[in-house]
């Protein structure tokens, strides 16, 4: 039988960045097929908190309208609806076609 050990919650993760400048706090991570929110500024080579769990307010890039619970991506700028980008979860409300921001439940 394989056995697992239990680690954490999970709704932070560690993340190391790998770029040259710092990640400020709040910015967007995508890591792999999905994204994470930085809990704290994380210098180059650092380790710092990755939330992976729970609700954003995150720029809106697309142009379309987004209804609750629809599936959004993260382009590299902000949230849209356009698929092909890393999923970034899904609308936690509504967003009108003119809105910058949007609620974004993120996918752990």
């Amino acid at each position: 039988m394989n056995k697992a050990e239990y680690l954490q919650r999970g709704e932070s993760l560690d993340y190391t960045n790998a770029t040259e400048d710092t990640i400020p706090d709040g910015a967007v991570v995508a890591i792999g097929s999905r994204v994470g929110v930085t809990g704290c500024p994380i210098p180059p080579g650092a380790t710092g908190s990755l939330h992976v769990v729970g609700v954003f307010q995150i720029s809106k890039t697309g142009t379309a309208a987004v209804e609750m619970g629809q599936t959004v991506y993260f382009d590299g700028t902000g949230v849209t609806d356009t698929a092909g980008d890393v999923v970034a979860g899904y609308a936690a409300a509504p967003a009108a076609a003119g809105d910058d921001t949007i609620l974004v439940q993120i996918n752990g």
